[in-house]
């Protein structure tokens, strides 16, 4: 039997061999796998299309469920159409799917590597739009119990990439379903850049195809969309964007990028002697996104950046991408990743967070 590896199942093309693979091909395989596993005293990993992890050189002494199982559905419920994929569906081939059937809702998510499974854990978003947006509910395999729940959007926790199951509810999701608009036309444009290249203002709402077909072709001027591209051997963003306080993004120079996460306060005008009750005067300050590749960029870690004797490299097309420029090993990709979160620290006074999970380090 061929031995498994991470490094040929990851898009970073890294990681150490596998113990024990398994790789369900059924819906109830894969719940029956889970619940075998799960409820064991050996460690055990759910692997999607390994897009968003970075894994140890190690060996993984435990057991690698591969989540494979697909397919797709749709009904109608009113004006939304219900489509529901399973978790080891492609999540470009779901948007293709949805594009394709006139259904609006997650054609700005064109692109983006990855299973449906894992998309919810991440709350996967690009270019204005999120999962989180049009995810009606989920079903879920709670881990140890093996009892199958259907949890809703509003029980998700959904936050900046992140969500409930990223931050400690540990288990397998089964399916994801969504509620999607019956429509030629796209839901309404949120990013700057998509609209400056579909032609369009901001808000404005255009065809799906068009919308698809510009994302797809911003991603891969990034190096962000699977192909031979060596800027695609890739994890996708390896840092996400800061979120600060309104004082930190002011102690920036004045040309960092800035997006505020709340509308401004309205001034409140008090004629002069009235006694008046300012009631949101406590409310916390305003947060506000930064943007992780001006920051890399301004701290001195240029396009095509590496480290001497190093394999990993920064891409040349996005320095939010860390590439393995050939043979890289999972250490050199995290060497490389914690001297730019240094160096933007030592900058800025501000610390990056990876996206990707790491599998398998201290």
């Amino acid at each position: 039997m061929t031995e498994k590896r991470f490094s040929d199942l990851t898009t970073l093309r890294v990681g150490g061999p596998i113990t024990d693979y398994r790789r369900p091909t059924t819906r109830a395989d894969l719940i029956e796998t889970f619940r075998e596993v799960s409820t064991g005293r050996r460690p055990w990993f759910l692997l999607g299309s390994g897009s968003n992890i970075l894994v140890s050189d190690d060996e993984f002494e435990g057991t690698v469920i591969h989540v494979v199982t697909t397919g797709i559905e749709s009904r109608e419920d009113g004006a939304t159409v219900l489509v529901t994929a399973q978790a080891g569906e492609s999540w470009e081939h779901l948007v293709a799917w949805t594009v394709e059937n006139g259904l609006a809702g997650l054609e700005a998510l064109s692109g983006i590597p990855g299973t449906v499974g894992a998309a919810p854990i991440q709350n996967i978003g690009a270019y204005g739009a999120e999962l989180s947006d049009t995810v009606a509910h989920l079903q879920f395999v709670e881990a140890g119990s093996g009892e199958v729940v259907t949890f809703a959007r509003d029980e998700l926790g959904f936050g900046y990439r992140t969500s409930a199951l990223k931050e400690g509810r540990a288990g397998l999701v089964v399916s994801v379903t969504f509620g999607l608009t019956k429509s030629d036309t796209s839901a309404p444009i949120r990013y700057g850049q998509l609209a400056t290249a579909l032609g369009v203002a901001v808000g404005d709402s255009v065809a799906l195809a068009d919308v698809r077909r510009t994302v797809l072709d911003l991603r891969a001027s990034k190096g962000m969309v699977l192909s031979d591209d060596p800027d695609s051997v890739s994890a996708g963003s390896f840092f996400t964007n800061p979120i600060v306080s309104d004082e930190m993004s002011r102690r920036l120079p004045a040309d960092a990028p800035r997006y505020p996460l709340e509308a401004d306060r309205e001034p409140t005008v008090v004629p002069l002697g009235a006694d008046h009750e300012f009631t949101d005067f406590d409310r916390a300050a305003p947060a506000v996104k930064l943007s992780a590749a001006w920051l890399i960029e301004r701290a001195g870690i240029p396009r095509g950046f590496a480290l001497p004797g190093n394999n990993a490299g920064v891409s040349s097309k996005h320095t939010l991408a860390i590439i393995n420029r050939g043979g890289a090993t999972a250490q050199q990709i995290a060497e490389l990743a914690r001297y730019i979160s240094i160096r933007v620290h030592d900058t800025f006074g501000i610390m990056l967070t990876p996206e990707p999970s790491f599998i398998g380090f201290d």
